[in-house]
């Protein structure tokens, strides 16, 4: 059977307060033709649909057009929730969802619905956490998840187990549904001990409370993550975080792609990475003064740029409205560097209006201006009154 790997589409998700709906409509689009001309027959999807337990009716709605056209005619897409997803909102619409081959595992891990094989793969056995999936040659492969362990789900199995422990025993419970003892792929949304993070993952234990060792996970012949954004090969096996579809943060690499893979009785063969190529990219960018900055994002204007700006003074109303002109412009980091050397005297004796004009001229090499320093004094004199 042909299956494709995708994870961590954070759906409605933006970009200091950049709206990205329409990029992730377009990579969805993309993912869509991988699988037509993949022939892809199972879709996987390792959690983290939305960006938010509560997404807009937009995200929402871009959701359900296109894990629709994902399924099209004849593929079926399991999808699990992730940490960022509410597994029992996410799991409303399984009536509906699995007529049309979209099949969804949230929390409570409930089996899906089976029948008979029509021109799409479809579960025929499904129990706890796991389903068998026939494609109408009679192929089968059989699926085990772990859709992310959230703090409901611990409250309601209460158990003195380590985390792992207790993790070890959620899998395993799946995985012994495989009485026939079929080609398999392990489906899981947790944090897999050694992975590599970015600026744009949240909530991630880099503690290690939390982590998964590789060698825990129940033997499969794919292992198919979601959680962390950057996709990587985790152990000696085929394990694998497939990573997000578009770029989040600014530290992740572009290089973004889909997993495809064959799944016989032989194992896992002709597993490739597809690239995705829509979107817009995250570039990371430095400037010395406000001309050569305005020169760097006329030659960046596909891309999404968080500019470091070095000064020698503080950035003018003028020159700060030319840069907000420049639309690629999402985040800018002014740094004001001085050439002026400061030797040290004492602070001793020196009023808060002195000490306070004293620092600012130290990182703006400028006086403040009266309106500013008015201000710092009234917010001073407000603290030392709640203090008292």
């Amino acid at each position: 059977m042909k299956i494709l790997h995708t994870s961590d589409w954070h759906i409605g998700k933006r970009l200091m307060g950049r709206e990205r709906l329409d990029e992730q409509a377009e990579v969805f689009d993309e993912i869509v033709r991988i699988c037509d001309e993949e022939n892809v027959e199972l879709v996987l999807l390792a959690g983290d649909v939305f960006d938010t337990y509560t997404p807009s009716a937009d995200a929402e709605a871009l959701f359900f057009h296109a894990v629709k056209r994902l399924s099209g005619e004849n593929r079926a897409v399991l999808l699990i929730s992730g940490n960022h997803d509410d597994g029992v909102r996410l799991s409303a619409v399984k009536p509906l969802a699995e007529e049309y081959g979209i099949y969804i595992v949230g929390n409570d891990r409930l089996p899906l619905l089976t029948c008979a094989v029509d021109a799409r793969p479809r579960p025929i056995r499904s129990g706890k956490g796991f389903a068998e999936f026939e494609n109408r040659i009679g192929e089968r492969v059989f699926v085990s998840t772990l859709p992310y362990p959230n703090e409901a789900r611990f409250k309601e199995e209460k158990s003195d187990l380590p985390y792992v422990e207790r993790m070890q025993r959620w899998m395993q419970e799946c995985a012994d549904g495989n009485e026939n003892h079929l080609p398999s792929v392990f489906m899981a949304h947790l944090f897999a001990l050694g992975g590599e993070v970015s600026d744009g993952e949240r909530e991630i234990d880099l503690g290690g409370a939390r982590a998964i060792p590789v060698d825990a996970f129940p033997k499969s012949d794919y292992v198919a993550l979601g959680h962390l954004h950057k996709k990587q090969r985790m152990g000696k096996g085929h394990c694998y975080y497939s990573g997000s579809p578009l770029q989040y943060a600014f530290d992740e690499r572009a290089d973004k792609s889909v997993k495809v893979f064959d799944l016989t009785k032989d194992g896992v063969g002709n597993l490739h990475d597809v690239a995705l190529t829509k979107g817009k990219r995250l570039v990371r960018l430095e400037a010395d003064g406000v001309e050569q900055a305005l020169g760097l994002l006329d030659a960046y204007p596909e891309a999404l740029v968080e500019l470091k700006l070095f000064l020698s003074a503080p950035l003018t109303a003028t020159d700060a409205g030319r840069l907000a002109e420049k639309g690629n412009l999402v985040s800018l980091v002014p740094d004001v560097r001085t050439e002026e050397k400061w030797e040290f005297t004492s602070r001793k004796g020196l009023s808060e209006e002195e000490l306070f004009r004293m620092y600012y001229r130290s990182v703006y090499n400028a006086d403040p201006k009266e309106e500013i320093q008015t201000l710092f004094l009234k917010t001073l004199s407000e603290l030392e009154e709640s203090d008292a």
